[in-house]
């Protein structure tokens, strides 16, 4: 049987600690679905569609990797598409009582779900989609830290010249 993970997310916009979450959960599940959060009642900077894109180029050399979006509670989600196995990236000790207190509540919900918590490689461990979009909110240069298209897209947002 083929073991499925889901990794869900905002990915508003995906930065290069995510793909490497995804790059390492690729090689330990047979399909790694990556699903975007679609919620109209949270804003982000990027439609759910610009996200589905930015996380397909960053993740298109990756053959066992699906990106969908999903608008429901993940553990129906999870449950939609056959899985039980959700992963989670986990930064710092600040990210686990957060993710800590999901996990348990996705357990609650549905108690066959398991989540399986990944550290990034360190030198993206102080990287987040939040950090990212303050970065170039003011203008810094945010090369290095996310797929090209998502610099391009965040310089055409913030109509800052580099």
């Amino acid at each position: 049987m083929k073991k499925i993970a889901v990794y869900p997310g905002t990915f508003d916009p995906i930065t290069f600690g995510h793909i490497d979450i995804i790059k390492r959960a690729s090689k330990i599940f047979d399909k790694l679905i990556v699903a975007v959060v679609d919620n109209s009642k949270e804003e982000f900077l990027f439609t759910t569609g610009e996200r589905k894109a930015f996380v397909k180029e960053g993740v298109k050399d990756i053959d066992n990797v699906l990106v969908k979006s999903f608008n429901t509670l993940l553990t129906d989600y999870v449950k939609k598409i056959n899985t039980n196995i959700v992963i989670r990236g986990l930064r710092a000790v600040s990210d686990f009582e957060y993710e800590f207190q999901m996990a348990l509540m996705n357990r609650v919900l549905n108690n066959e779900v398991e989540t399986i918590f990944m550290m990034p490689s360190e030198q993206f461990t102080f990287l987040s989609s939040s950090i990212v979009r303050e970065i170039a909110a003011y203008g810094g240069d945010v090369k290095g830290l996310v797929p090209e298209i998502v610099r391009d897209a965040l310089l055409k947002k913030f109509k800052k010249d580099k």
